[in-house]
């Protein structure tokens, strides 16, 4: 089992990845700006679905690797340091995009706002990364089952996200008429996103995790 440490660690990473911009977080929104709050609460169901096929794809997947190839930590490490970073210049690069920058869709019914929300999120590159990248560094063969590490640390990150994007869903219409109000807040938030995201990628690449 993981220390309360590592998890609350964990957890303010998945907040800031989880208020990065990225498909899920794109698609929940716009789904809720154009056809209201309960589609996008329904797009939401089909994501969060989507993030247990990433967790348990990942979570047998790092099981297998890191018992076969212990020195894959640092390798693994050093790759999910440059993810963060690739994701802090996204945020911090001219012309950046902000997360409530929705796309217009049109109206669809229940069972495809759902599979649609599943399927964005299966083909996300962003969850994949982040589960292969990022949760290797807070795994601790020596403590015990690497698979129920994994398993807790997915618990986590699907807490956050789904709690996270809830709010935003529910208010996405107010949200979106404040933050487009002022152009100076959408380049704040990015800024101070790519910057916890820098800061975090940096932490990650200097420490050892044995």
């Amino acid at each position: 089992m993981l220390n309360w440490h590592d998890l609350a660690f964990f957890s303010l990473a998945a907040l800031i990845l989880v208020l990065t911009p990225g498909p899920n977080m794109i698609y929940c929104v716009s789904r809720a700006l154009c056809q209201g709050r309960a589609a996008g609460l329904i797009s939401l169901a089909g994501v969060l679905l989507g993030f247990v096929v990433h967790l348990m794809a990942a979570s047998l997947g790092l099981t297998a690797l890191l018992m076969a190839v212990p020195f894959a930590f640092d390798a693994i490490r050093l790759a999910g340091a440059a993810y963060l970073l690739w994701l802090a210049w996204q945020a911090l690069r001219p012309g950046g995009m902000a997360p409530f920058q929705a796309r217009a869709l049109p109206a669809d019914p229940p069972r495809k706002l759902f599979s649609m929300g599943f399927i964005t999120n299966l083909l996300n590159p962003k969850v994949a990364m982040f589960y292969l990248s990022f949760f290797p560094q807070f795994l601790h063969p020596e403590k015990g089952s690497v698979l129920m590490q994994s398993l807790q640390l997915g618990a986590v990150q699907i807490g956050v996200s789904g709690a996270v994007n809830f709010m935003l869903v529910l208010g996405a219409a107010s949200i979106t008429a404040f933050l487009s109000r002022s152009e100076g807040w959408l380049r704040a938030q990015r800024y101070v996103m790519g910057s916890v995201l820098g800061a975090l990628a940096f932490r990650i690449a200097l420490t050892d995790n044995k």
